[in-house]
């Protein structure tokens, strides 16, 4: 296969959100499947929106999901001297003429077309007018008479738009800047970009900006437009629907790995796979199988999804993802080893890092500030399980080691030897190690609590909840 050189181009009007970052990911795995070449462009011509705390924003979602770029960033704001170039390009070789129109007088010829019943345009007055350069004037691009444009949609097949359907576009405005369209076909071509994925709410812009490149005379890339992402309602995606920026779901405590793999599903399908390794999604990604429907977002599916790689991410690695989130809520900074037994125990119960570090907190609190959940302490802090705490406190004192094989020992030897049935011995002493009806093996609790918090765990219930 022949490398495939892709780019993304988000502008730091926002945050990166997942319609843009699921275009990434397809951009990424397209060049890098090829063994390719994959380009990062902040489209930062808007002034008066851009920011560049969203500049950083976009970059570091980037990072977090993997998708390096080649190169540095490209900055559109520093490339004006190049777009108008290209702008003098055309007008020399008599492919863009200069135009005196004022904003007003176009939309009026607009609305007198509507009135007419016909497509709103630039009706074309200034074309052969000869004008020059004054202030005041735009360039325009000037369009063929007749004829068709045609290009070969990797997502949505062929598609042709008659020319007659487009007017003759501004290409360089009045206060001497370059146009939206301009600008990308200059960068497209300059990073030498083979094919061009991005949302289908950017395919009405295509038609004219292949009418650029063929005025001057440079080789068109690839197109292929994804649908957008919809909500459950097949309504616009919305935060009412559950959806994040990306920036959001890392704050959620979601895998990146998880986020990549749910994004890469919603509108592209590899047989019946449901779940991918990045090794995976790299060797087939290879820009066909792309869903020319819609697709809609589920959080269900995507916390389905980030639970299985929570499972699947090796100890070492998940705790350290956790511990940021531990410190968040107030727990210290547990050491690694201690952090990997919590994962162990905890990472079959979460669905997100953020609920597994607060599921550790019974874990990381001392005894005495240890929450019981008030319906489990009525239940099974009986006189009974009372009784059964004092008996097992004095066996695991002697317990040595005390280690989770030898505490696992003495709890069945208990329960044996006094005739009794494990379900009216577990239920207190679970709730006196984690204050509620949940956690880990109660063998794996102690151990990892260690003898003297475990013991007072134990005792603590007989003074009172």
């Amino acid at each position: 296969m022949t490398a495939v050189v892709t780019r993304f181009a988000p502008s730091p009007t926002g945050h990166l959100h997942i319609g843009g970052a699921r275009t990434a990911i397809f951009c990424w795995l397209l060049a890098r499947h090829s063994g390719g070449r994959f380009y990062l462009r902040i489209e930062d011509t808007d002034l008066l929106r851009s920011r560049q705390e969203y500049t950083d924003s976009i970059l570091a979602s980037m990072r977090w999901l993997g998708l390096d770029w080649d190169g540095e960033p490209v900055y559109q704001t520093q490339r004006t001297d190049l777009y108008n170039r290209y702008v003098d390009r055309l007008l020399q070789s008599g492919h863009a003429y200069w135009c005196s129109c004022t904003p007003e007088e176009v939309e009026a010829m607009r609305e007198e077309a509507r009135q007419k019943g016909l497509k709103p345009r630039y009706d074309g007055r200034c074309r052969e007018r000869g004008l020059g350069p004054a202030e005041g004037r735009c360039v325009r691009l000037r369009l063929p008479a007749s004829g068709k444009v045609l290009f070969d949609d990797m997502v949505k097949g062929k598609i042709a738009v008659d020319v007659a359907e487009l007017d003759d576009m501004v290409v360089r405005r009045a206060d001497g800047m370059p146009t939206y369209n301009m600008a990308v076909v200059v960068d497209d071509h300059e990073m030498g970009v083979t094919h061009v994925l991005r949302g289908d709410d950017h395919i009405s812009n295509t038609p004219r900006q292949i009418l650029l490149y063929e005025a001057l005379g440079l080789p068109v890339p690839r197109f292929g437009h994804v649908p957008m992402i919809l909500g459950p309602d097949r309504q616009k995606l919305s935060k009412r629907h559950g959806a994040r920026a990306v920036i959001e779901y890392r704050q959620d405590g979601l895998l990146p790995q998880a986020l990549v793999n749910y994004l890469v599903r919603l509108g592209w399908s590899h047989g019946n796979q449901e779940l991918f390794s990045q090794e995976e999604l790299v060797r087939y990604f290879d820009g066909t199988s792309l869903n020319p429907a819609a697709a809609a977002f589920d959080p269900a599916k995507l916390q389905w999804c980030n639970a299985h790689f929570m499972r699947e991410t090796p100890l070492p690695l998940l705790a350290e993802m956790v511990a940021p989130f531990v410190e968040e809520a107030g727990l210290g900074t547990p050491a690694p080893q201690r952090l990997e037994a919590l994962c162990r125990m905890f990472r079959e119960r979460a669905d997100n890092l953020r609920d597994m570090a607060e599921s550790f907190r019974p874990l990381l609190v001392p005894a005495a500030e240890l929450d019981y959940r008030q319906k489990d302490a009525d239940k099974h802090f009986t006189g009974a399980g009372k009784a059964h705490l004092r008996a097992l406190a004095g066996i695991f004192g002697a317990c040595a080691p005390f280690a989770a094989e030898n505490i696992e020992a003495a709890l069945n030897a208990y329960v044996a030897d006094n005739g009794l049935k494990f379900k009216e011995v577990a239920p207190p002493v679970r709730t006196a190690l984690m204050g509620y009806m949940g956690g880990s093996h109660l063998n794996e609790i102690m151990a990892f609590l260690g003898r003297e918090e475990t013991l007072a765990r134990l005792e603590r219930p007989q003074g009172g909840v």
